[in-house]
């Protein structure tokens, strides 16, 4: 793939879901564009994590589709962290190296991808440990690290810093800004306010698997459209 070729925009059509009766989402549509950082916020149950399963392809939808503009790459080309990172029984090393093994890069490669991203995320002097024996926000610097390693255009983000404390929460907002810097594009959902307006350039807004409000961050965090959307940052929203 040319440097240049994107996956995005990413374009979000009609996309619903429905499991066990119940409608989890219903009529999302929504545009991921390059180089904008994009904050998906709502109340618990309001399909978050879900819509973005759904659009890193864990999940089909019941209705509707995920576009991506350059298809044939977007497998290779977008990655996802989880709130509690999924890590193998292995070293740190080897999580990374087992990662990029899995994209098919050639042996030499991997490892200086892997030494890379160690020394980006300060994890040369753990490298050789096992790698869920590390402390929560280790591991998820791992995770974090792992996902850069193989050099996404687009990054999900679901919850990364939820069970974190607040160092290690500003040390994954700071690794998510520097990718931003490089080109990389977020897509993340979070419950803190403080972080959303700190890492967002745009924001969506669910409630119960609907799309509310759609904005740029300054506006929607100046002046919300929707009822809803302005209970929910007055901290008064029930599900």
């Amino acid at each position: 793939m040319r440097a240049e070729a994107s996956i995005l925009p990413l374009r979000i059509e009609g996309l619903a879901f429905a499991a066990g009766g119940r409608q989890l989402l219903d009529g999302i549509d929504l545009t991921v564009r390059a180089g904008r950082q994009l904050v998906v916020l709502g109340p618990n149950g309001a399909g978050k994590s879900l819509l973005l399963r759904i659009c890193h392809g864990l999940i089909a939808p019941s209705r509707g589709r995920v576009a991506w503009t350059l298809p044939e790459f977007a497998a290779r080309a977008q990655g996802m962290v989880f709130q509690r990172p999924v890590l193998l029984r292995r070293s740190v090393r080897g999580n990374l190296e087992h990662a990029l093994s899995l994209a098919e890069l050639p042996r030499g490669l991997r490892r200086s991808r892997a030494d890379a991203a160690l020394a980006r995320f300060g994890l040369e002097a753990l490298a050789g440990q096992p790698a869920r024996r590390m402390s929560g926000g280790e591991q998820q610097r791992l995770a974090m690290a792992r996902a850069w390693a193989l050099r996404p255009q687009v990054l999900f983000l679901d919850e990364p810093t939820a069970q974190l404390d607040p160092a290690a929460t500003a040390s994954i907002e700071a690794a998510i800004r520097r990718m931003a810097d490089e080109g990389v594009t977020a897509v993340m959902t979070t419950h803190d306010l403080g972080q959303a307006r700190r890492l967002a350039d745009d924001v969506a807004f669910l409630h119960r698997g609907r799309l509310v409000e759609a904005a740029a961050a300054a506006a929607f965090f100046a002046a919300p459209v929707s009822a809803e959307a302005r209970l929910f940052l007055a901290g008064d929203l029930p599900w």
